[in-house]
């Protein structure tokens, strides 16, 4: 099982190309360095480009560039959407005003919602933290993104052990 969809997995190729060519590039370019149909990426561009991540130029020197900075981009709204939402489960909404998500057939019974509520949402967090430069970035600094340091277990771990540990 992957998290990411191919669609997605490409998105991240194509921007990281544009971020890292000056002036851009074309969707022939971006397919060739990829080994990707040249149609599936121009519908991939076509795609960010409504979703205002990329521009669109014409004539001899056209293609595509990034809309905006990459480090106003974060993974989160990428994902939000090329993926039309972002959802751990059925039971959570991809956007606070998602009323028309998919009902789990369990919702009433289901004693692990809120708990997957939680981690969804501490995952959220983490890709709204991630912007697409830190993944961009040649040197490789995002070994360790100060956003995944929202997802720390510790405290649920120091918790279970001191209900485990026997009272003096």
């Amino acid at each position: 099982m992957t998290l990411l969809s191919r669609k997605a997995d490409y998105a991240l190729l194509i921007l990281s190309y544009l971020h890292q060519q000056a002036g851009g590039g074309t969707a022939r370019a971006v397919a060739e360095k990829f080994g990707l149909s040249r149609s599936f990426v121009a519908n991939i561009l076509k795609e960010l480009g409504h979703h205002g991540f990329v521009a669109s130029h014409r004539g001899v020197k056209g293609g595509y560039a990034l809309a905006r900075p990459a480090d106003a981009i974060t993974l989160a709204e990428l994902l939000e959407s090329i993926e039309s939402g972002f959802r751990l489960t059925v039971c959570n909404p991809s956007q606070a005003d998602d009323a028309n998500h998919e009902q789990c057939t369990h919702a009433g019974t289901c004693t692990l919602k809120g708990a997957l509520t939680t981690v969804h949402n501490r995952l959220l967090d983490v890709l709204r933290a991630v912007t697409l430069a830190e993944l961009f970035d040649p040197n490789g600094r995002l070994n360790q993104p100060s956003a995944l340091l929202s997802l720390s277990l510790a405290p649920a771990r120091v918790a279970r052990e001191a209900a485990k540990a026997p009272q003096a």
